[in-house]
Order: structure tokens, then C-alpha cells, then sequence
């Protein structure tokens, strides 16, 4: 078992760690300053620099400190940065009042011991999915609310599958994706592309191989784990995925899937916008597990959360913030412009029903585990690092799939111990 509790600096190499799926880059500021619930100021921090003051993110977020009655300071930047920063900005006692971080650095800021639970927040959190909510969960307490959950599926090109003869319904398990690559190859296009680049993207694609299989990520060597980087290896090998897999980002081989020559692309919910401007018909299917039926898939997506803080008197505000930034009517329009599921059955109704497109995104969410979840929680990254090295290693031919594992299996039990 792992090392009871580590200390700041080590949490802040974990968080380090833990790359964003879909994070761009931007700056900081920690300042803060009002106190109770008599106006001033309160600090929000989020991952969303893409979105300005003017965007309808932005303005919501202002929008929810007025209906407060006190002015947000929103400050955007890279997920990894807010993670690292809200770290350290605990350490020297100024941490924001609200932030909004990936899912799995949830469980490395609770460790560090700077995150409220939701319970004693008095935060409502019965109508949120459940398996969404345990990618925020620690020891049974949950420590933040998501805002919404994106995760991956198999996009397709219906005229590339069409030539071919293949009938995306005749996918459903491992034997007949890779018979219908074959035959997408025999006909002169190509087969599929994704991410096995070594960063937490390249884990996050793998996992659903890997647990369609059956794995347990306690047991990276099982045989198991092992059939899900030979079927890769395999593609590779076999010239049905192109090699610059080990180098693909997930946009970079969305930017494949998009010219139009690949039968299929395993990327995210966040594409569809995306999608639909590539000019030619497609299509989602769920990832298929070893023998059939929707492998798991990981969830992404991030949690509102509240950090501690010295003067208490806060929380009855950053409550009404953290409400308003979570509920159903302004769920709905944050996770259409985000292109995320919504976290609640209730929202997923009105977005299916607003666009019908997003049912197989609901279902893969549905289907989702959280990546910390199942008790891993801090011990993930050490884990996801050696998992994401074996992949590169077997797919560039360096180890058989096998011996990558076995290499995995050590580093993780030693970065567990």
C-alpha cells in the first residue's frame, strides 16, 4: 500500500502529472479580498481560457457572484497550471474561493488536504449521476460538483465504410472492428487512427481497451491488459493505425480522422462541434469491449470545487456561487457550449432532445468510470505513467506487449509503495 499522506510538494509533482484531455493554455492571479456575505470580492479560478468575459461562460460566472451579491474575479488558465497553483496557493494560505479542475486532480488536492466536502458545504448532490460523482469521490465523501462529463467513442466515416462494404452495426466486438479494418484497407483507405502518446491522453485512449478487456489497473501485466496492447500492437503492426500514433495528441489524430481517408477516430464528445464542419458524413459508435458490448470508458469533464479556507464566514456565499454555477438551467447551456453530457439525467433529456446527436455520448457516459475511482485515487498517476510507457514501448517495437507490462507492473507497484 501506499505511503499514508504526502506532503504538499509531492502532491504538486502529482498534479503536475495529470494533463488535461482537452486543456489550452493561459495566466493566473490568486488575489482575493471581501469576507462574509456582505459583499467584496471572490476569486474563481477554471480551466477555460479559451472563453473570455464576454462569452456566455464568462458572463455566467459573473452573472452567479451578482446574484450573490458580491463581483467574481474569474482567472483562467492550462488545468495543470490551476492544479499546481492551487497548490501552492493553499500552502501560503490565499487559495481561491472557488475553482473548477479536472476530474482526477480532485483526489490529489483532498489528499493535500484543501478541499471542503460538498456535504458540509451543504451542496446537493442526489441528482448527479453517480458514476460521474465518484470521479470526485474519496473514502464515500464527495468533494466538488461536475459541471458535466465528456468521454470518448469511435467516430466513423460513412462513405469510407460504405466503399468498403462494412456496416458500422456489424461492430460489436474486437474480432469484428478489426475484420472491418481489414476490409476498409483491402479497399484502399485507411483503417483507424487515436492517441498512444505518452501524456495522460495516451492513457485516457487506451483505457477503454484495456478495461474492455477486463483489466485492473492494480494489474497492468495481467493477460488481460496484455490483449488489449497486442490488439493495438497489431493494428500498428498490420498497418490499420498509422504509426504516428506514438505522437498523435488526441487533436492531432482528430486532425487525421478529418481529411477523410481513416474508416474511424476514437476522440472525444468535445469533437462534435468539430465534426460536423469535416464535410463528409459520420457517424459514433460506442468503443466495443473484447467481446462485445460498450467497453467502460474513462470520464473527463471537471468538478466545481470550494477550498478551504481561514475565514469560514465565506462558505454561505461560495455556496450560492457553486449552486448557481451547478444548476439544471445553467447546466444546460455551459455543457452545450463546453460539448460536454450534462451530470444529471434531467439536463440529458433536454440535450438529446435539443440535439439528437449526443444519445451515444450519453450512453458511453453512462458507462463511464472515473479514473480515480475504485479506491485509487492519488495512486492513479503513478500508475497511468508506467501504463502510458508500455503502450509507447510496444507500439515502437522497443518490448513485446508483455514485457511492457511486466515494466509497467514494477514502476507502478514501486510508485504505489
Amino acid at each position: 500500500m501506499r505511503n499514508p499522506r504526502r506532503t504538499l510538494i509531492a502532491a504538486v509533482a502529482t498534479a503536475g502529472a495529470l494533463v488535461s484531455v482537452a486543456a489550452c493554455g493561459g495566466g493566473s492571479d490568486s488575489s482575493s479580498s471581501g469576507s462574509g456575505s456582505g459583499g467584496g470580492t471572490y476569486t474563481f479560478w477554471d480551466p477555460y481560457p479559451q472563453f473570455d468575459a464576454t462569452s456566455p461562460w464568462g458572463k455566467l460566472v459573473s452573472k452567479c457572484g451578482t446574484d450573490a451579491g458580491v463581483q467574481v474575479k474569474r482567472t483562467a488558465m492550462d488545468t495543470t497550471d490551476l492544479g499546481n497553483k492551487a497548490l501552492l496557493a493553499a500552502q501560503q494560505g490565499n487559495a481561491p474561493d472557488v475553482m473548477l479542475v479536472d476530474n482526477p486532480v480532485v483526489s490529489t488536492l483532498v489528499e493535500a488536504g484543501i478541499l471542503n466536502k460538498t456535504a458540509d458545504l451543504g451542496l446537493d448532490t442526489t441528482s448527479i449521476q453517480k458514476n460521474i460523482l465518484g470521479a470526485g469521490e474519496i473514502d464515500g465523501a464527495s468533494y466538488g460538483v461536475p459541471i458535466g462529463a465528456n468521454t470518448l467513442a469511435l467516430y466513423y466515416n460513412k462513405k469510407v465504410l460504405t466503399a468498403a462494404g462494412v456496416d458500422p452495426a456489424s461492430v460489436k466486438d474486437w474480432n469484428s472492428l478489426t475484420a472491418a479494418l481489414k476490409k476498409v484497407k483491402a479497399a484502399g483507405k485507411k483503417g483507424i487512427t487515436f492517441s498512444a502518446i505518452n501524456t495522460e491522453e495516451g492513457s485516457f485512449q487506451f483505457l477503454p481497451w484495456f478495461w474492455g478487456a477486463g483489466g485492473d489497473l492494480t494489474e497492468l501485466d495481467s493477460a488481460k491488459g496484455v490483449a488489449a496492447l497486442s490488439l493495438w500492437k497489431g493494428w500498428v503492426d498490420d498497418g490499420l493505425a498509422p504509426k504516428d500514433v506514438l505522437q498523435n495528441t488526441q487533436t492531432t489524430s482528430w486532425q487525421e480522422f478529418a481529411t477523410g481517408d481513416y474508416a474511424f477516430g476514437e476522440n472525444g464528445t468535445w469533437q462534435l462541434g468539430n465534426a460536423d464542419k469535416a464535410g463528409f458524413e459520420y457517424g459514433v459508435i460506442s468503443i466495443p469491449g473484447r467481446s462485445g458490448g460498450a467497453a467502460p470508458v474513462p470520464t473527463g469533464g471537471e468538478f466545481v470545487t470550494v477550498p478551504v479556507q481561514k475565514d469560514s464566514g465565506r462558505y454561505d456565499v461560495t455556496k450560492k456561487i457553486v449552486t448557481c454555477l451547478t444548476s439544471s438551467a445553467n447546466l444546460l447551456a455551459t455543457d452545450t457550449t463546453l460539448a460536454y453530457v450534462a451530470p444529471t439525467a434531467a439536463v440529458q433529456t433536454e440535450q438529446v432532445k435539443a440535439n439528437p446527436e449526443l444519445k451515444p455520448w450519453v450512453d458511453a457516459v453512462a458507462a463511464a468510470r472515473g479514473r480515480t475511482s475504485g479506491g485509487l485515487g492519488t495512486e492513479y498517476p503513478v500508475i497511468s505513467q508506467p501504463m502510458w510507457t508500455a503502450v509507447q514501448s510496444a507500439l515502437s517495437g522497443g518490448q513485446s506487449p508483455q514485457a511492457a507490462l511486466d515494466a509497467a507492473q514494477k514502476a507502478a507497484d514501486k510508485g504505489r509503495s
